[in-house]
């Protein structure tokens, strides 16, 4: 027999609950008891199939690593930084169920390579070993407090980066205030991403820096000169255009992104080579022009 004793009534019902969904027999199902007046889980020996007390680790561990882990994400944040928010803790658990997908590449440096997950399943197999009476909060105190402790660390990894983003949105936000009352000075402008970022005119002839640095607003640096990059930004946003045409091998790149996010719909994404065939078909062009 092992018995599990929960200091929370809802923990005893939900993993109760986990242990019937994991198990499809009726006849192992009946083996499993739920007292929900001393709050207590008992799975009794009794006649059930080999895999039995596998299914029950199973279920056991993802009970924590699953189903109490987003209780702990969430008791962190608003008890440890005061997010007491449902729609703030929404956004910050997206970011960390990024990081746990291995969907967030930037985060690899930034969190060590943890062994912890596998010593809570030889936790399980220490209990589970033998008929056992055991505290589930005594488990978590003495035996998984390491893997609370990660999951703090990805709590704060992702304060950090909800808070970069939010400073994002609003440095995007003014630079699109700062738009809304610009009138363009030319109608279209064609921007190529390489090694450095060249502009070309609407006749795709090349923009050189100091033509560019002539046409920027100095209001815009004086105001805001942390935020604006007066190699691309401000250029950019000085001269308003109606269409953007952006060349580049990487659309990602966090400062195509950018101009996406700040003009909108006045941008578009091209491959690096198309502005070479954009260019050809201008020159013969023109040069069939010239000839008639």
């Amino acid at each position: 027999m092992v018995e599990i004793i929960f200091q929370s009534k809802m923990d005893a019902m939900r993993f109760y609950n986990h242990l019937q969904k994991c198990l499809n027999n009726k006849l192992e199902c009946e083996n499993i008891l739920l007292f929900e007046d001393r709050h207590i889980v008992k799975i009794l020996n009794g006649s059930f199939s080999d895999n039995f007390f596998e299914t029950i680790k199973n279920a056991f561990y993802e009970f924590i690593t699953v189903i109490k882990r987003d209780d702990w994400f969430c008791d962190i944040l608003k008890n440890q930084y005061y997010y007491e928010d449902r729609e703030e803790q929404q956004q910050i658990l997206e970011i960390i169920y990024s990081i746990l997908e291995d969907q967030r590449e930037d985060f690899k440096g930034l969190l060590k390579e943890t062994s912890e997950e596998p010593k809570i399943k030889e936790a399980i197999e220490q209990i589970f070993h033998d008929n056992v009476s055991f505290s589930f909060d005594s488990l978590l105190k003495f035996r998984l407090r390491p893997y609370l402790q990660l999951l703090e660390s990805y709590v704060e990894i992702s304060i950090d980066e909800y808070k970069m983003e939010q400073e994002y949105q609003m440095f995007v936000q003014m630079l699109r205030d700062f738009l809304a009352n610009r009138e363009p000075k030319m109608d279209v402008l064609h921007i190529l991403f390489d090694e450095e970022i060249t502009f070309y005119n609407e006749q795709l002839v090349e923009m050189k820096r100091g033509e560019l640095t002539r046409l920027i607003d100095r209001k815009l640096l004086v105001n805001h000169p942390v935020y604006v990059d007066s190699a691309s930004i401000a250029p950019l946003l000085s001269i308003a255009p109606n269409s953007i045409f952006i060349y580049t091998k990487n659309a990602e790149e966090l400062l195509v992104r950018t101009i996406k996010n700040i003009f909108e719909e006045r941008v578009s994404i091209h491959s690096y080579d198309a502005l070479r065939g954009t260019k050809k078909w201008t020159a013969d062009t023109n040069s069939s022009e010239n000839h008639a």
